[in-house]
């Protein structure tokens, strides 16, 4: 399950990302918030599966970010040092309330209540054979001009003309793609590496891959080697791999 998590206290947030990380593998933190003007970004770039969401924070509570969201897709688990807010966090439905500081076991409680309704909505959507079939028909068809990834629903076939780049943050990739849309996947980088075509993808850095046949507009070398890609996006270009990337440009 991809988590954001919502706190205005820093400490707060990285001491509850800790805690997922080392006690909760079901969880993928893939981003933080410190108010609600923040979150309501995450969720649209990120779609959430799950919000562990602070109660009390300045300006904007976490009730009152939930009333500003049209459309809630994701679950939400509470948390707050006040033990009043209990019965107003149970009645916003919400699949769990912890107490700050919060309780490993707890939250791990917490956690295997999201799982199984995560599993509930999504997981049961698209019945096994279903998904055998679509995945036999696509592996049939010409995958050089296509990506899957998965999403939360299923998976997207995402072209690759229009994937203009890919990044890395530890253990996920973000495919960022024409139209504004980003899909966060829980493999390497290394993993789509390995199959997207080389004639179409680069590898820039250790973090990046770039699309250059179809998104790389512009390449600077008198203010750092970086490649500027069709989005507007700076990428940077690891120094050995520059006279690389020059090679192939030369070659498109």
């Amino acid at each position: 399950m991809n988590a954001l998590i919502v706190d205005d206290e820093e400490f707060a947030r990285e001491n509850l990302k800790m805690l997922l990380e080392e006690f909760c593998p079901d969880v993928l933190v893939t981003g933080t918030a410190a108010s609600a003007r923040d979150a309501r970004h995450q969720v649209e770039d990120f779609n959430p599966d799950l919000v562990f969401l602070d109660i009390m924070m300045p300006g904007e509570d976490g009730f009152s970010f939930l009333h500003s969201l049209d459309d809630k897709h994701f679950m939400v688990i509470f948390t707050t040092a006040f033990r009043e807010h209990a019965l107003k966090a149970i009645k916003e439905q919400a699949v769990d309330y912890l107490e700050k500081p919060v309780d490993i076991e707890e939250l791990q409680k917490a956690v295997a209540k999201a799982k199984q309704q995560f599993e509930q909505k999504h997981l049961k959507k698209i019945p096994d054979e279903k998904l055998t079939r679509i995945l036999e028909s696509i592996a049939l068809t010409n995958t050089v001009e296509k990506t899957v990834v998965p999403t939360k629903d299923g998976f997207a076939v995402l072209k690759n003309s229009d994937i203009i780049h890919l990044e890395a943050e530890e253990n996920y990739t973000t495919f960022f793609v024409v139209g504004g849309k980003k899909y966060v996947v829980g493999k390497t980088i290394k993993a789509f590496e390995e199959k997207l075509d080389p004639n179409m993808f680069f590898r820039a850095h250790k973090s990046h891959i770039i699309n250059i046949t179809h998104h790389l507009k512009e390449f600077i070398r008198n203010e750092g080697n970086i490649a500027v890609m069709s989005n507007g996006t700076q990428i940077p270009v690891a120094r050995r791999k520059v006279q690389e990337l020059v090679d192939r440009l030369l070659n498109v």
